[in-house]
């Protein structure tokens, strides 16, 4: 489907216009006709009425950024895309199947769908025209939190915040039955692909690039990457939608509340044991600093037995968790 954007459209003022002067000039034809007993002028001033109520649907207002797919008898004629006051076809209809689809997102998301469809059924007036426009601004589409399995077989949840925008309306209108709700699955189906090919953290023999060595990627750790795969991933899925993915971003990223706890202690446990050995290799390096100190000054001379006593002492210093109290010998040292 090829977009026919209509621009030489913008005569709404000339129209409104003539439409008020044939309303000026049927009601004083009435007048004149009722006074003078003219059947034939009445009549006549009355079919120029309704002539003229029947041009006023062809009047259309867009504000920039707004567009309205149009159709005749089913047949699609064109899309006004740029803002001002236009006339067209007064027997043309406009169409948006998405135009009461509401997703967690911004933009035309509120109530003005609600309130609209409250006000026509208290007028009994037709305002679809004005439901209908597709907004051509960038939009955020915050979709729900989904648990995921990552390529370690741990579930975790995740959550991405999408921006996009229509750019082609003739392929959201026709080519997909609902373009929100589209764009929504395949942000869900994009999502899902790219996650089971990370781990949460970094692994090892994990390849997350396809190239067949393994690397340090993960969703935690290369979020900017993942972000940029989703939304290459989800432009693809939604190009025939007339849709351009401007970003996507992870806006939540955790584990499952089944296996958070466990994952929690693991963490706890890997960063212990982490301390643990910056710990011990500062001991051992500050123990063998202090026998070469003792050494080289000649201030005390110790055999192997002492060294080994010395070295295990200070071990239990330096490396204890709670502080050391020491029992001075205030005899021989043998």
């Amino acid at each position: 489907m090829e977009e026919r954007v209509l621009s030489k459209k913008k005569n709404g003022m000339a129209v409104l216009c003539g439409i008020l002067l044939l309303y000026a000039v049927s009601i004083a034809g009435i007048y004149f006709g009722a006074v003078n007993a003219y059947t034939l002028v009445i009549f006549a001033s009355i079919l120029v009425i309704v002539v003229a109520t029947i041009l006023l649907p062809g009047l259309k207002v867009l504000k920039p950024q707004e567009a309205l797919v149009l159709t005749l008898f089913g047949k699609y004629i064109g899309t006004l895309k740029e803002d001002g006051f236009y006339f067209v076809n007064p027997f043309c209809s406009t169409v948006n199947p998405a135009a009461r689809t509401k997703l967690n997102q911004s933009g035309d998301v509120n109530d003005s769908a609600t309130m609209l469809a409250i006000a026509n059924k208290a007028t009994g007036t037709n305002m679809e025209a004005y439901n209908n426009k597709i907004s051509l601004k960038i939009m955020t589409l915050n979709n729900n939190k989904q648990k995921i399995n990552d390529c370690l077989g741990n579930p975790v949840e995740i959550g991405i915040a999408v921006t996009w925008k229509v750019v082609d309306t003739a392929k959201a209108v026709f080519n997909v039955d609902n373009y929100k709700e589209f764009l929504s699955l395949q942000c869900d189906s994009a999502l899902r692909d790219i996650v089971r090919i990370y781990p949460y953290d970094v692994a090892p023999n994990v390849d997350t690039t396809g190239d067949g060595l393994s690397d340090e990627g993960s969703l935690r750790g290369s979020s900017e990457i993942v972000a940029a795969r989703i939304r290459g991933e989800i432009q693809k899925r939604v190009e025939e939608a007339g849709i351009e993915v401007v970003e996507a971003r992870i806006t939540y990223l955790a584990y499952a509340p089944e296996i958070a706890v466990v994952m929690l202690q693991r963490q706890q446990a890997s960063a212990i044991i982490d301390a643990r050995k910056m710990i011990v290799d500062g001991a051992v390096g500050m123990v063998e600093m202090a026998l070469e100190r003792l050494s080289e000054n000649h201030i005390v001379e110790l055999d192997e037995e002492r060294k080994a006593a010395m070295v295990s002492n200070l071990l239990v210093v330096l490396c204890g968790n709670h502080d050391a109290q020491p029992i001075v010998n205030s005899g021989s040292l043998y």
